[in-house]
């Protein structure tokens, strides 16, 4: 008889797990579209404190896994295919273990499943816990963020391996604005811990001002006990409290002998907490490594992507910006030209053609402030109006016409709407270039003379 295999439809997958229920190895599977645990092995329930199959029904995988309250930052399902395994090491900062790890995809019924199997490479030793000389879990950490593609993607990491390493409930970082305050750029909190960052984006730098007295010192910050700093830093205790946070540790990110943020550790067991400042103080120059690698990034980005005489996106960003509309939303594209721009380069000098481009820009940001602006061309504009009133889109042309008209930058315009944004958008971008073409036709042979003179 021919041998069943992984991809014989009538082979039922529930079955498959059943080979794997008495291994010595851990095995479990998990559904790649909704990150929920399907399968654990017996082993893998001891080894994550999981009593039965019941227990994980309906629970995420980094929940279980990794004690997270968010998709892994390590995790990269993409790089998984069926019928292939990839192979890593890793060390497994919340059961202690070093890991050789057997990732591959089972496909079943029109469902993609994870399926992994982990071999226990030998314990960490830490019971001598003295992070200031445990150069392997810093190495470790380190390791695993500079795999990672982008500097994002290596801070998330090396944040979720510090806060799964020292069983803490949140590790985050803070960065200063250019408006007095700080703001909180990424975190990572255990599966039962609210996320606080979208409340915590401008903090007053008073707040922490006791802090950075501190961080000038060269120190760190250990609050043992919160309830300690209720009368000397009460405005820390307000900003705190809420957060259910009971002890933190936290150490400044500085940059060319300038403090540039912070980073900490949310309510790490009390025996971590001397030891900590030391880990911290290393990671702290990554961190600030990163953070000035990611700056970088996003600069280029900005080059490739942003006019840069104007400011606002340019032909490239223009189809990225497509790509994210709501095709169940409206839509209004508005297709500008600025008119006599050849004449003005060729009369004046480019400067000033240069600043009859800024001032046409300069009047679709006052009018289209809330959507998105694109210079197209040499002389072209295009404005995209996601979940724009057709009406609403038709008032703001008349304001701007007005604008132009005070402001002295004079623009042919054509203008298309749709109810939903199902129609394809190139199509759209031609249907409102023709009706500038035959509006600039209509100045050029009336408004327009009047104008220029």
């Amino acid at each position: 008889m021919e041998q069943e295999t992984l991809t014989d439809q009538n082979w039922p997958v529930s079955r498959l797990w059943e080979f794997y229920e008495e291994m010595n190895e851990i095995v479990y599977v998990v559904d790649m579209d909704s990150h929920e645990l399907v399968y654990m092995n017996r082993k893998a329930r001891d080894v994550y404190g999981v009593d039965s199959m019941e227990e994980i029904k309906d629970r995420k995988c980094y929940e279980v896994i990794s004690g997270s309250s968010m998709p892994c930052a390590a995790c990269n399902p993409e790089k998984l295919a069926a019928g292939a395994f990839h192979e890593k090491v890793r060390y497994h900062p919340v059961i202690k273990k070093k890991l050789a790890l057997k990732d591959t995809v089972i496909e079943d019924s029109g469902k993609r499943y994870r399926f992994e199997l982990a071999v226990d490479l030998g314990a960490w030793e830490q019971q001598n816990i003295g992070y200031e000389a445990n150069e392997d879990m810093v190495n470790e950490g380190l390791r695993l963020s500079l795999v990672e593609h982008t500097p994002e993607k290596s801070i998330a990491v090396l944040l979720e391996y510090l806060g799964q390493s020292l069983s803490s409930e949140r590790v985050y970082i803070f960065e200063e604005t250019d408006h007095e305050t700080v703001k909180n750029t990424y975190e990572w909190c255990a599966s039962d811990v609210i996320p606080q960052k979208e409340n915590l984006q401008d903090v007053p730098l008073e707040v922490v001002s006791m802090w950075y007295h501190r961080f000038s010192k060269g120190d760190s910050v250990i609050i043992k006990n919160v309830e300690l700093v209720k009368e000397n830093d009460p405005v820390v205790y307000e900003y705190l409290t809420p957060q259910n946070i009971s002890s933190l540790v936290i150490s400044p990110l500085v940059n060319e002998g300038k403090i540039i943020g912070f980073y900490g550790v949310d309510n790490p067991p009390e025996k971590f907490l001397e030891h900590i400042t030391t880990l911290l103080q290393i990671l702290g120059h990554f961190f600030v490594s990163l953070i000035h690698r990611r700056n970088h990034v996003r600069r280029l980005e900005e080059l490739c992507f942003e006019d840069q005489l104007t400011g606002i996106g340019n032909r490239h960003a223009v189809h990225d910006y497509f790509a994210t509309i709501d095709p169940n939303q409206s839509v209004g594209i508005l297709y500008c030209d600025v008119m006599g721009l050849k004449k003005m380069n060729d009369s004046m000098g480019h400067r000033a053609g240069d600043q009859l481009l800024i001032r046409s820009s300069e009047c679709l940001q006052r009018v289209f402030k809330e959507y998105e602006l694109f210079r197209v061309g040499g002389d072209e504009f295009l404005a995209v109006c996601a979940g724009i009133d057709e009406q609403e889109l038709y008032a703001r042309i008349e304001k701007l016409k007005c604008d132009m008209k005070e402001h002295n930058a004079p623009m042919a315009l054509g203008c298309v709407w749709r109810a939903d944004g199902k129609e394809q958008m190139d199509k759209l971008l031609t249907l409102a270039d023709d009706k500038m073409y035959e509006n600039k036709r209509q100045l050029y042979a009336t408004e327009y003379k009047e104008m220029m003179r």
